[in-house]
């Protein structure tokens, strides 16, 4: 069974970047569309980018596009967010999420991801 773990969460003040990663184990996520999701305290969870399994077609939510980026590494089993000109409002929990039926295609629905990590804390202040 594919776990992912995410890490590089942490404190950043605004302007600055955090690079987001999510390592895969117990098997290959390199057939996968995965991404990015974030909560806010008191907030829905949202999509914040998502790439199909070959890096080729990304999505990035208005929000965020033009700041942050999407990228993957399927010989490290590993996805990344890049996040750059962090803002206050950026605060959230970031999880990652593989979408194992999808035949590698990118999807902005949560219930077409399957397997999720715990989630890394990104805190940006002022």
């Amino acid at each position: 069974q594919v776990q992912l773990v995410e890490s590089g969460g942490g404190l950043a003040q605004a302007g600055g970047s955090l690079t987001l990663s999510c390592a895969a184990s117990g098997g290959t996520i390199s057939r996968y569309a995965m991404g990015w999701i974030r909560r806010a305290p008191g907030k829905d969870r949202e999509f914040v980018a998502v790439i199909n399994w070959s890096g080729s077609s990304t999505y990035i939510t208005d929000r965020v596009k033009g700041r942050f980026t999407i990228s993957r590494d399927n010989a490290k089993e590993t996805v990344y967010l890049h996040m750059n000109s962090l803002k206050p409002e950026d605060t959230a929990t970031y999880y990652c999420a593989a979408a194992t039926q999808t035949n590698g295609g990118w999807r902005t629905r949560f219930d077409s991801y399957e397997i999720w990590g715990q989630g890394t804390q990104v805190t940006v202040s002022t």
